[in-house]
Parts: C-alpha cells; sequence; structure tokens
C-alpha cells in the first residue's frame, strides 16, 4: 500500500512539471506565429480552438449557471481573455522567462493580501526586488522594453482577476464547465481583435495547424495533467511545484526561441521563484493556483 501511495505522489508531481513544460512550450510556439497574424490573432485562435476543445469535453451548455453567478462568469472570461492577450502581447517584446516572472506577481500579490502574517512581509521585499530587477531602467543593452514589462504586470493584474472571479464561478459550476464558460466569453471578445488585426490571414491554412497545436499545448493537455495532479495532491504542493514555472518558462525560451537572458535577470526570475515558494512553504490556508 505504501509503495501504491508513493507511486501515485511521484506521477502526480511529474504530471505537473510535464504540464508547466508543455504549456511554455505551447507559449514559445505560439510567439513563432507573431511575424504571420501578430500576437492578436495568435490569441484570437489559441482561445478560439481552446474554447471549442473544453466545450466539447466539459458540453457546458448542459449546466448553465443560475442568473446571480452569471456576472461573476464574465469578469472571470475577461480576466482570462484579458490575461492571454497582454501576455502575449508582452513575450512580442520581452523574453518568455521575463514575462512568466512578471506575470507571477498577479496570483503572488492574491495570496499575499489574503494573509496577515508578518513573515509575508519577507516574501513580498523578494517579489519586489525581483520585479525591481527587471524594470526597464537600465541603460545597457539587456535593458527591457517598458511597454513589454508594464504588459506582463497587466497580464498578471487579470491573473488575479481569474483567480477571484474564477473562485466565485467556480463555486457555482463544476470546475471543468466553469473553464469551458470563461474560455468560450473570453473568445467573444479576443476573435473579433484577432479578425480586425490579422485579416484573412487568421484562417490560412498554413497558421490553423499550428495555432490549433498552441492551443492543445497551453489549454487542453496542461489542463487535463494539472486535474490529475490536483486530485493527488496537497493543494500547497501543487503551489510550491508552480513556483517553479518562470524557470521553465525561461528554459523554454532559451531553448526553442534562443532567448538569452543576463545574469541579473536570471536572479531577478529566481527572486520572484523564492517569494513564492516561501508564500507557499508558510502558508496556513492553501489555494489552488491557476488552471
Amino acid at each position: 500500500m505504501p509503495q501504491s501511495r508513493n507511486a501515485t505522489f511521484w506521477w502526480a508531481i511529474a504530471s505537473v512539471l510535464v504540464a508547466m513544460v508543455v504549456i511554455q512550450s505551447g507559449a514559445s510556439l505560439a510567439k513563432t506565429l507573431f511575424p504571420i497574424i501578430g500576437p492578436e490573432g495568435t490569441t484570437a485562435l489559441r482561445v478560439g480552438f481552446a474554447a471549442l476543445i473544453l466545450s466539447l469535453v466539459f458540453q457546458p451548455w448542459k449546466k448553465w449557471p443560475a442568473k446571480q453567478d452569471q456576472k461573476a462568469l464574465w469578469f472571470y472570461g475577461i480576466s482570462l481573455g484579458g490575461m492571454n492577450l497582454m501576455f502575449y502581447l508582452a513575450i512580442e517584446r520581452i523574453p518568455l522567462g521575463i514575462a512568466v516572472a512578471l506575470e507571477f506577481t498577479g496570483p503572488l500579490a492574491v495570496a499575499l493580501l489574503s494573509s496577515k502574517r508578518k513573515l509575508d512581509l519577507l516574501w513580498v521585499a523578494l517579489a519586489m526586488a525581483g520585479i525591481a530587477l527587471l524594470l526597464p531602467w537600465q541603460t545597457e543593452a539587456t535593458a527591457l522594453d517598458p511597454v513589454g514589462v508594464a504588459l506582463a504586470l497587466g497580464a498578471g493584474a487579470c491573473w488575479a482577476g481569474y483567480i477571484i472571479f474564477g473562485q466565485r464561478t467556480g463555486s457555482a459550476v463544476h470546475g471543468g464547465t466553469a473553464v469551458a464558460l470563461g474560455m468560450a466569453v473570453a473568445a467573444l471578445f479576443l476573435f473579433p481583435i484577432g479578425l480586425v488585426s490579422a485579416g484573412s490571414t487568421l484562417f490560412s491554412w498554413t497558421v490553423i495547424p499550428f495555432a490549433f497545436a498552441v492551443a492543445l499545448l497551453s489549454s487542453a493537455i496542461p489542463y487535463s495533467l494539472e486535474m490529475v495532479a490536483l486530485k493527488r495532491l496537497p493543494a500547497q504542493s501543487f503551489s510550491i511545484l508552480m513556483s517553479l514555472e518562470p524557470a521553465i518558462a525561461a528554459l523554454a525560451g532559451l531553448i526553442i526561441l534562443t532567448e538569452q537572458l543576463s545574469l541579473l535577470q536570471w536572479l531577478a526570475i529566481f527572486s520572484v521563484i523564492a517569494a513564492s515558494l516561501g508564500s507557499s512553504l508558510t502558508a496556513r490556508k492553501s489555494q489552488s493556483p491557476k488552471q
């Protein structure tokens, strides 16, 4: 029996790690579509295909939320769409690993603001130090695009909204159904933006297969793997593992996109990771992060 539990535990950890590698590989693949259809078009296709896949799996039309819960659902979908669009606009201008580290400030802020422990001031200081190291006030060649930094932080703010409104929506309808509905709402306002930006190129058969692959890698596959992990891991352990995502994103950017980071930028990323790890390890009440 203990061996069986051990196997289940390690399978869950492997699922989370693979999910993170897959989702960052999806983001790297998405970036290769930017020269053809731009980040707006890529976001529109990615979210549109993800909404289609999730709708086929969870059939959300069978469990439509009650009228009083629909307002939270709309805010949830708008936050989800805004998060995706701003993140893709950010990685057009700054390296993937840095964008993920800056975006991570959203869920980290939600976790820290909901706590009243003095120790959390240390994690706030670490996160702020990491952000300060990434702010575009440097003059050397490694200085970051200020618009890209602002967009990544904006994506983090949308991620915070995604968590807050996602919890409200998830308490009204099943988790998978909530994500499918939220993705559909996001697709409703993102697709027109992508169509205006990319025009008829959005429907090019040279683009569609890659966009579908991005949707699978960025939504369907990691979502399924994370669901497997969440059933077998405590939420705190899940949060700790997810803290590694900025480093995995930086490695994906290095390997797939050949994005080189300076020593200072790596230090900044690990400062944000340390803040997230510390917050997760010392949390009294665990909460599940973004799916």
